[in-house]
């Protein structure tokens, strides 16, 4: 099933005749199926599913949390699917970052420790830099006021917060959410869509996993998957 934004060969992520196919149990689980997929600078995507669906695997995909069965991965042009797993992480470092539902915030480094850890495997910020620019987004997402405190005496909202930031701290070009609201109350959901639309306006590209209806009906284009494929492309102006 295809999803095409303009068919440009240069966008920024490309997916083509993606499948995915789980060996562990007993009988192979076919968790994509054939996927082609475009999605342009700039872009803010809603990946929308039931449970089991195939909307995380395909997120993984393009992050290269996960490879394919077959098919090709090409993220600025560069054969994600193809990389050693060394090139994987340096590359994933520099080019996209990951907010996850549960944070994943380092418990015994503060909040500002936290954000400036990505820029520790991937050098691109001076080590004198890091600290300010570690600040400024946190200043961004409303949270410089917390930096020197640890995760645990901040709310899951705030955690959130952090986590984006630090999903930023390499300034990549995308940003890949899996369910980035599915811990949060309606409140604090709605301020953390609100900030990924202010990335949008500033030049970045969001792919996300929801389970939100409200969020769905929201993003600028939703991809409805089912059964392992792209079933809807919907877009909103």
């Amino acid at each position: 099933m295809t999803a095409s934004a303009s068919g440009s060969n240069h966008s920024l992520i490309r997916l083509t005749q993606v499948v995915k196919t789980y060996d562990s149990g007993e009988v192979p689980f076919t968790a994509l199926r054939g996927v082609d997929l475009t999605v342009e600078p700039g872009e803010f995507v809603g990946l929308i599913g039931k449970s089991g669906s195939g909307k995380t695997t395909l997120i993984n995909m393009i992050t290269g949390i996960d490879r394919p069965t077959s098919g090709e991965v090409l993220i600025s042009g560069t054969p994600v699917h193809a990389l050693s797993e060394n090139k994987l992480a340096v590359w994933r470092g520099r080019t996209i970052g990951v907010v996850f539902q549960f944070f994943q915030l380092l418990p015994t480094l503060t909040v500002v420790e936290n954000v400036m850890l990505p820029m520790d495997f991937c050098s691109v910020h001076l080590p004198r830099e890091r600290e300010s620019f570690a600040m400024s987004l946190l200043e961004q997402v409303e949270m410089a006021d917390q930096a020197h405190k640890l995760p645990a005496a901040l709310s899951g909202g705030q955690q959130q917060r952090v986590a984006i930031a630090r999903a930023l701290a390499n300034d990549p070009p995308i940003l890949a959410a899996d369910e980035p609201t599915g811990n949060l109350d309606s409140v604090t959901a709605e301020a953390v869509f609100v900030l990924f639309e202010k990335l949008v306006a500033a030049g970045k590209t969001i792919v996300m996993v929801t389970h939100d209806n409200d969020i769905a009906s929201r993003v600028a284009r939703a991809l409805h998957v089912h059964d392992g494929e792209i079933v809807d492309d919907i877009r909103r102006p």
